[in-house]
């Protein structure tokens, strides 16, 4: 039995330019982290005195004889891909789904690294992060960026750059005291909306051609969020004001991101003390992240108390196994791996 745990991500700065079409083009940056919230998969073989040959356990419990009968699409992708069979694979998590905290990449990548430790193979951070982004954008053909399944494989805060020739991860240069700082002044809340990312993620690639000038903002923003982190001198409160930047020009981008209810609790936030934040993911609902210095805290949690707190902390370890039991798996009689 194999048992991963793997963290879900916060998108701070860049997002949308993660998307394929305009970083082969322009570039891409974003900054973003992981934190101690996680998707928990385990994985073994499924003995052989069923008549099921497969067990999925998530929201639904699925049974299925074949690999090509599983309902579950990134299971099944993940299956074909890996030439995995006669599973019992069981998920859970800390946090909903479909709330813009990368959940679904954290699956594909606690899935794989899962299936791979099974195998008895050892695989990298760099090439489980592009294994998940080819089962979910190619496999799955799921719209969106390439920044949750590399955030949530290497965990840490981050800047992530991306190229037509791939991407690499660079760690933010910043003390513990500060990272510890901001993580303080960083709070979280349930809006209670749950979305589908990659409905608004297609609409947003449909509209990148006629928004690259907002995209090219967005970039130029990580450049100076990221001086103002690694700067010990300076105001980190700048990296509040910057969130609240972003999120204009955000919003701007397609009218799906937000709707008025989102509108008004942003505003709200902002009015008892908040200096900047955003929703987190693609937008249309979720969990917001709010930018408050410390000495505003009680009033911006009082002014949004019908919103569930979610207090975090920053992580660094990206994806774990937590428990390793290997089994002797014939592979045989099996096709080869698809090669990423």
């Amino acid at each position: 039995m194999i048992f991963t745990k793997t963290p879900f991500r916060m998108s701070f700065l860049g997002g949308g330019t993660d998307y394929r079409p305009f970083f082969e083009e322009h570039g891409g940056s974003v900054i973003s982290t992981a934190f101690d919230k996680y998707c928990y998969v385990s994985v073994r073989h499924l003995p052989r005195f069923f008549e099921y040959r497969n067990q999925l356990t998530y929201s639904l419990i699925e049974r299925t004889k074949t690999v090509d009968e599983i309902k579950h699409p990134m299971v099944r992708n993940a299956m074909k891909m890996l030439n995995m069979e006669e599973l019992f694979i069981s998920y859970d998590a800390d946090l909903p789904a479909r709330s813009g905290l990368g959940s679904s990449s954290s699956f594909a990548v606690g899935l794989l690294n899962s299936f791979h430790a099974l195998k008895g193979h050892y695989i990298s951070k760099e090439k489980l992060a592009k294994e998940a982004i080819y089962l979910e954008r190619e496999l799955c053909a799921e719209s969106g960026g390439w920044q949750d399944q590399i955030a949530v494989a290497y965990g840490g805060l981050n800047r992530i750059n991306f190229h037509s020739g791939g991407f690499e991860v660079k760690p933010i240069i910043i003390t513990n005291q500060r990272k510890e700082q901001l993580n303080n002044n960083l709070l979280m809340f349930f809006t209670g909306f749950s979305r589908l990312s990659s409905e608004i993620a297609k609409e947003q690639v449909k509209v990148t051609r006629d928004k690259t000038a907002e995209l090219l903002e967005m970039l130029k923003l990580v450049d100076e969020g990221e001086q103002i982190l690694s700067k010990r001198h300076s105001d980190l409160d700048d990296f509040g004001r910057l969130l609240d930047t972003a999120w204009k020009i955000k919003r701007g981008i397609t009218n799906k991101v937000s709707t008025d209810t989102l509108d008004q609790i942003y505003d709200t936030a902002i009015k008892h003390g908040a200096l900047g934040g955003k929703l987190l993911g693609a937008g249309g609902g979720g969990f917001f992240v709010f930018y408050v210095p410390e000495e505003r805290h009680v009033e911006v949690k009082e002014a949004l108390k019908d919103l569930l707190f979610v207090p975090f902390r920053f992580e660094n370890a990206g994806t774990e196994i937590m428990y390793y039991q290997p089994e002797d798996y014939d592979t045989s009689l099996l096709k080869k791996e698809i090669a990423i």
